[in-house]
């Protein structure tokens, strides 16, 4: 992914309004994120904890959406895997995160669900530039490129259902 700017990421979200986007907390090291690494750019919200942000770049444009953390959280003997980057974790490793749909199907509360990381960390969790605390990521055939064109796909399926 190339590198964004405060602009183009507030100017990107296409599920919700100019002034949610405008007042969304934005991550403190932006400039020190790693970009060459990342399929897309996650984050969570330090001051509302049921919120998350993914951007990405999707057909030559930005596109980012917000999303929701679902209220309940899982007990930690219990496992989950993400539906994005097949990446296990322990507990609310994963969550359930929901996107309300853009334009007039969002307006009317319609909204497309995903078990992610819980930490939007999906491109470092593929890459092994970052290990999931007590989890872990499946003994697989695929090459790393190939798991990370598989993330790339099921991102841009979900997107598909976020942007429909």
């Amino acid at each position: 992914m190339k590198a964004v700017n405060e602009q183009e990421i507030r100017a990107s979200f296409a599920n919700c309004s100019k002034g949610e986007a405008k007042r969304l907390a934005l991550p403190r090291d932006l400039a020190e994120q790693p970009w060459d690494d990342l399929d897309f750019l996650g984050w969570r919200d330090p001051g509302a904890p049921d919120r998350g942000y993914l951007v990405t770049e999707r057909g030559g444009e930005v596109v980012g959406v917000a999303l929701r953390l679902s209220a309940r959280q899982r007990g930690h003997l219990h496992r989950g895997m993400c539906s994005l980057c097949l990446t296990t974790h322990p507990g609310s490793g994963v969550s359930l995160m929901t996107a309300r749909r853009a334009g007039q199907a969002g307006r009317d509360s319609n909204s497309v669900g995903v078990y992610v990381c819980t930490d939007l960390a999906c491109p470092l969790y593929v890459r092994g530039k970052k290990l999931p605390d007590l989890g872990g990521r499946l003994e697989e055939t695929l090459t790393v490129e190939e798991q990370i064109d598989r993330t790339r796909a099921k991102l841009s399926a979900f997107l598909d259902k976020v942007l429909a």
